[in-house]
């Protein structure tokens, strides 16, 4: 829009709020000065269909006054307030220093409300109804998008209502996960891996580790294969994953990419990069663990009920 602005604009502006002004003055000035001639019995002598005769009466007193109090307004709203081109005004108001001054106010009436959650753990929280309320209107208007409304992500973006974590559900992590972001990286393996029957291979082992439908011949062929090519040193020997990395776990039958033979060969051939940003420039400190809190109340939420049967 700036390309679109100029002084001649401001000029503009200020030429049609001075003429209004003196407009309104004049209806007001030429109104007590001009009088019409009147006959005697204080008509104009202008008549309509041979009975209509037009009177000089004055104008209404209130009518007037609101014309005479809005000209009076007019003048002090630009004496105090900027709306005369790059004049500011006594007062130097802006709307920018308004929406500090009200954002500085709704700051005060936060931490009072954030107080009440400082010593509290995430299993408290996940047991204050205030606490969860606060969480989970920050996760709809926030996380939801990625994750879904009901957060149980969808392909490429993770479920948070399970106990399977990339790189751990606890509180601490995920205040962590939220605070910094995360960014889970798998290359290309297929050039380690060997020939593309060889892929395929590694692929249906990979299924067998979960117990899902894949071809036992291919699994045994691939076993070496998948350790031979490095895939361990992230899976880990177990192929349970390592959370320090955010590996997932390839025993489960959770498949964060897609299932079947195919997705994982498109996985070995072209790997992955998955991103989730920081939050931090967006939420405060009290803000993220009261999220935290609400996001581990998901996977947890069978144990914070029967505590909260229990108290």
């Amino acid at each position: 829009m700036s390309d679109f602005i100029s002084t001649g604009w401001e000029l503009y502006e200020v030429a049609i709020a001075v003429w209004a002004i003196l407009f309104c003055s004049g209806v007001l000035y030429f109104n007590f000065k001009m009088k019409p001639h009147t006959a005697d019995d204080g008509t104009t002598g202008h008549v309509w269909d041979e009975t209509l005769r037009e009177f000089n009466n004055p104008l209404p007193r209130w009518w007037v006054g609101l014309y005479i109090i809005t000209i009076i307004f007019g003048i002090l709203y630009w004496t105090l307030y900027p709306g005369i081109g790059t004049y500011k005004g006594l007062l130097g108001w802006t709307s920018a220093n308004q929406l500090e001054a009200e954002q500085a106010k709704a700051k005060v009436e936060e931490a009072k409300i954030y107080a009440r959650f400082a010593s509290m753990s995430a299993e408290d929280m996940a047991k204050d109804q205030q606490a969860m309320g606060i969480g989970q209107r920050i996760f709809l208007n926030n996380c939801a998008v990625c994750h879904g409304s009901d957060a149980k992500g969808s392909k490429g973006f993770p479920n948070l209502t399970d106990d399977d974590w990339l790189y751990g559900g606890s509180h601490e992590t995920i205040i962590e996960t939220i605070t910094g972001g995360r960014v889970g990286m798998m290359p290309p393996m297929a050039a380690a891996v060997g020939t593309p029957e060889d892929v395929k291979d590694v692929a249906n082992y990979v299924l067998s580790l979960s117990g899902s439908p894949h071809d036992d011949a291919a699994a045994q062929r691939g076993k070496p294969k998948f350790e031979n090519a490095g895939c361990t040193g992230c899976h880990g020997a177990d192929a349970k994953g390592t959370q320090a990395m955010g590996a997932p776990n390839l025993t489960d039958k959770i498949w964060l990419h897609g299932f079947g033979e195919a997705a994982i060969i498109e996985r070995i051939n072209n790997g992955k990069t998955n991103t989730m940003p920081s939050w931090s420039y967006k939420f405060s400190k009290d803000q993220i663990r009261v999220l935290a809190a609400y996001i581990w109340s998901l996977s947890h939420k069978q144990a914070t009920a029967d505590a909260a049967k229990k108290s």
